[in-house]
Order: C-alpha cells, then structure tokens, then sequence
C-alpha cells in the first residue's frame, strides 16, 4: 500500500484543487491521490497556521514535509518578505507544491525533494513541521533533532501534533534539544510546540 510519507511515483493520478482560506488571502492548492489531506487542508494544519505570528525578523522559512505546500504557501502569502524552502520525501508531493506555487503566484519560494534535511543547505529562521506521525516515531524525531542545527540563533521550530498521536513525547523531546518548549495553542487535541534555539 503506497503512503504519502513515501516516494511512489506509481499511483494513479487524478489532479484536483482546493480552496483554502487564510487571514484576508484565497489560497489554491493542487492536489492529488497519494498526499496528505488528498481533499481538503487537514485541521491541524489550519491550527498551526492560524497560530503563528511572524515578524520582519523572520526572513527564511523551512516547511519540513511540506505535501502540495498548505502551510509554506500561505505563510509566504501573509508575510510576503519571507524567503521560503519546502521539502518532502515525496515526489508527487514536490510537483504538486510546484504547482500550488503557480497557482498563487508567489515569488522567493522552491520546493524540492528532501528526506527531512538530507538535501537542505540553508540556515532558517522558523522551520514549520505537520510531521508524518504515520512514517513512526523515529521519522519525527528526526525531525525534530535535524531543525537545531538548520536555525539561525533565536530561530524557532513549530510544529503541530496531536495529543493521542505523541504529542507529550515530541514535548518532551523538544524541550531536551532546545532547552524549552512552549505549547502555544491547543484546539481538539492538536497542539502547537514551539521551541527556540537560544545561544549557547
């Protein structure tokens, strides 16, 4: 059975679109079967995105398994001076990120393949994650670990998760990277950690 945390370029393809609202923007996404949240932006993704508040201080964004690009995209839409990388292990995932970028037409803005950061260079600011709890613990983890040294100092992990799905235990682990770890928000079990990586 082919998952959308792996890389199957094999599945059928039956491409859709969906629309998304976010603050005071209409978002478009390309969708397909084979990604997360094949029919509509999935709830926890909408809380995180709904929880974040960034500042001109934040210049470069990382979105760790990014899917057709719900949560790079509509943070490049509100904060328009963001320079934005979106990674997924997922190639059909990638192109339809492609796609979505297109669609919304936004610029300072690539997708490309990554198994989390294998393929990243960059040094961010905020790193955004909706991980794929189904790919198992150690795959979040990885992560959560990998984001510490992909961040600038004061640059800030965010990621959502949901309580009966490992919520305490990424908390917990992210407070031993990091040193802290905050859970700026809470709605129907999801929760919002935020940790920061402060100078040494």
């Amino acid at each position: 059975m082919a998952h959308y945390y792996t890389n199957n370029i094999d599945l059928k393809s039956e491409e859709t679109t969906i629309h998304f609202f976010y603050r005071n923007h209409e978002l478009i996404f390309v969708s397909d079967f084979g990604v997360f949240s094949k029919e509509k932006v999935d709830y926890g993704s909408r809380v995180l995105l709904d929880a974040i508040e960034l500042d001109e201080n934040h210049k470069k964004l990382l979105d760790v398994g990014c899917g057709y690009g719900t949560l790079g995209i509509s943070l490049k839409k509100e904060y328009s001076w963001l320079d934005v990388e979106m990674v997924d292990v997922n190639e059909r995932a990638i192109h339809l990120a492609q796609l979505s970028i297109e669609k919304n037409e936004v610029k300072n803005i690539k997708a490309y393949k990554s198994f989390a950061y294998q393929d990243v260079d960059g040094i961010f600011d905020v790193i955004v994650s909706n991980p794929p709890i189904r790919a198992g613990k150690k795959v979040v983890f990885d992560i959560l670990e990998g984001a510490y040294s992909h961040l600038n100092i004061r640059g800030e992990l965010i990621i959502v998760i949901q309580k009966k799905q490992g919520a305490p235990s990424a908390k917990k682990k992210m407070e031993k990277i990091f040193g802290n770890c905050e859970i700026i928000k809470r709605d129907k079990g999801y929760f919002i950690l935020k940790s920061i990586k402060n100078e040494l």
